[in-house]
């Protein structure tokens, strides 16, 4: 074992309270009320490494104590999303009252079963309780490396466990476990040996499993991390002013200008206006002419529209306690159901836009739309949970699940974007474009190499990303650590000056290239900001080597396939804010040619 590890199970395993701490960010998220002496429940879950939160496997995998017939806990879809696999226990709990040193059950482990364990305990596996929704998790073993020469390997398993449970009123508000003061049972090579209590014979190991319970009153305490997320909304206000101070200086001083040398005296429209300008003015017959590859452009905006509405949906929901840190999968579960019911978003954002730009294929951009977004996460997904099943952990999902969220997208989520396609397509009116588009399109000068489009990709996608790189580590360490997210109001503010900065960097980059005679803006508008995707899965390669210790086949592959998407999900998002930011700025100018 590397000593670094060492070190981190010295420090950790003693004590074992492995963040177990959870707050309730809202006295309505409390759970239903107990009376002194009434059951509360433990249940199971799962185990697995340590260093690998997505890699688990049911707690009964392991030899453990275990009841006769295991009885599995009704679970929502977003736990079963999460992975969650609960069942009922052994561990007999009472409301405020202490338990000390009880027997939970006394196993004859074989030596198989003792070779399965210590590689559990050299691969470092945790595992997870739920009690009364709250997730406890703890080490299963006990690994202590000494010395260089001679060099010393020993390996124990945890067989007594502390519960620490605190209560406000009539409610569980924390739990932990904890093996301070706490032998561990050596585990040697092969069954046999055994020390102080521990029975050996003819190749067989026997251990005692033991339990206490102690409960504490305790008031309320909120989460103390506000003042380090500060630094993340310092971070992304600084930058959000500046751009927007660099576009108010573009529309105010620049602008300005252009409209003073370009509105001279002209009778006609701006059809009419002297050809021999140059700058923005000058390609008004081309600005408006619409862009190759419509029905993919229009997919894009609707999907980007879609996942806009369920992103602010679902921080609005966080913001206002609908979910709670103790409520497993709950935030999943939304996902699911506000994905189905916001597909008819794409489907009329998509249809509409491109019925007004004289797209005549809509059948097949509802098509498009519908599987824009589903066709990668459904290849993505099969991927993963393949693995997951060959491995035989416990995020595979169950064929009941996989049925019922095809159930969804099927009956509810197509239907949707076919409604909403069909809607968007009547109601569609007119582009309302400022200015006539020749027939001919006019030629586009050479350009320098800083108005190419790497370059503008470069700089669209680097700013919004500097605008959220610090929270992105927060939301990073909880979807792949163990952190618990709350701080939801933070987190609407860097999404909003997010879009603040995508919309404003798009207006920016959509000015410098029509200055420069270049009408092609339509895809260069999307692919600027929408490039912010690429840099977030940049950081999510950055995150996984250096800021976390996960490794394996079925950790990796499934960190990389959902940061793939999560990329995706931000490239389609900003990429239509981008898109609509530009068409509104470019609109604005052109009409104002008239102006005095």
């Amino acid at each position: 074992m590397q000593s670094g590890i060492g070190h981190l199970l010295g420090d950790c395993q003693r004590t074992m309270v492995l963040h177990c701490i959870l707050y309730l960010w809202l006295f309505s998220g409390w759970t239903v009320g107990f009376k002194q002496g009434d059951n509360v429940s433990l249940y199971v879950n799962k185990v697995g490494p340590y260093h690998n939160p997505q890699e688990t496997y049911h707690y009964y995998t392991l030899p453990v104590c275990r009841p006769e017939k295991v009885h599995h806990k009704s679970l929502s879809l977003g736990e079963v999303l999460d992975g969650d696999r609960m069942a009922e226990s052994l561990y007999q709990i009472r409301f405020k009252e202490n338990t000390e040193k009880k027997t939970l059950c006394q196993l004859t482990l074989s030596e198989k079963q003792v070779d399965q364990l210590r590689e559990a305990i050299e691969e470092l596996y945790y595992f997870e309780f739920v009690l009364d929704d709250i997730p406890i998790w703890g080490f299963v073993g006990y690994i202590e490396e000494s010395g260089f020469l001679p060099h010393s390997h020993k390996v124990g398993l945890w067989t007594h466990l502390d519960f620490n449970i605190e209560f406000n009123g009539d409610s569980v508000i924390f739990a932990n476990v904890s093996v301070k003061d706490v032998k561990p049972v050596p585990l040697e090579e092969g069954a046999g040996a055994a020390v102080g209590g521990v029975g050996v014979g003819g190749g067989s190991l026997t251990v005692t499993h033991t339990y206490s319970v102690h409960w504490f009153e305790s008031l309320l305490v909120l989460p103390k991390t506000l003042e380090i997320h500060w630094l993340s909304i310092i971070n992304s206000l600084v930058l959000v002013v500046l751009l927007l101070g660099f576009v108010i200086i573009i529309l105010m001083r620049v602008l300005k200008n252009d409209f003073a040398r370009y509105n001279v005296e002209e009778e006609g429209g701006c059809d009419d206006l002297d050809q021999g300008d140059n700058g923005w003015k000058i390609i008004h017959t081309e600005v408006f002419r619409f862009p190759p590859y419509k029905s993919l452009l229009c997919a894009i905006l609707g999907v980007g529209a879609q996942f806009l509405t369920l992103a602010t949906a679902i921080i609005v929901m966080a913001l206002l306690g609908m979910f709670n840190v103790h409520r497993h999968g709950a935030i999943n579960s939304a996902a699911i159901v506000l994905y189905a019911l916001t597909s008819c978003v794409s489907g009329y954002i998509s249809c509409s836009f491109y019925t007004q730009i004289n797209g005549q294929r809509w059948v097949w951009n509802i098509i498009l739309t519908s599987s824009l977004f589903s066709a990668p996460l459904f290849l993505t997904w099969s991927v993963v949970n393949s693995i997951h099943w060959w491995s035989g952990s416990t995020q595979a999902l169950p064929a009941t699940t996989v049925l019922l969220l095809l159930g969804a997208w099927v009956l509810v989520g197509f239907p949707l974007t076919v409604i909403g396609g069909i809607m968007g397509k009547n109601r569609a009116g007119n582009f309302q474009a400022p200015c006539r588009t020749r027939n001919i399109p006019r030629q586009i000068p050479p350009q320098p190499w800083y108005k190419h489009t790497a370059v503008h990709m470069a700089i669209g996608g680097f700013l919004p990303f500097s605008a959220i790189s610090v929270e992105l580590y927060y939301i990073f360490a909880t979807v792949w650590g163990r952190e618990h997210y709350t701080l939801y109001g933070i987190l609407l503010c860097v999404f909003a000056i997010l879009l603040s900065v995508g919309a404003c960097i798009s207006v920016a980059l959509t000015y410098f290239l029509l200055s420069g005679e270049d009408y092609r803006w339509w895809w260069r508008s999307v692919l600027s900001t929408g490039s912010t995707g690429l840099f977030i899965f940049v950081y999510s390669v950055f995150y996984y080597r250096n800021r976390s210790s996960m490794s394996g086949l079925v950790q990796s592959t499934e960190f990389f396939g959902y940061s793939l998407l999560t990329a995706l999900v931000f490239s389609l998002m900003l990429g239509s804010v981008s898109f609509w930011a530009s068409l509104a700025f470019i609109r604005y100018i052109y009409r104002s040619l008239k102006m005095d």
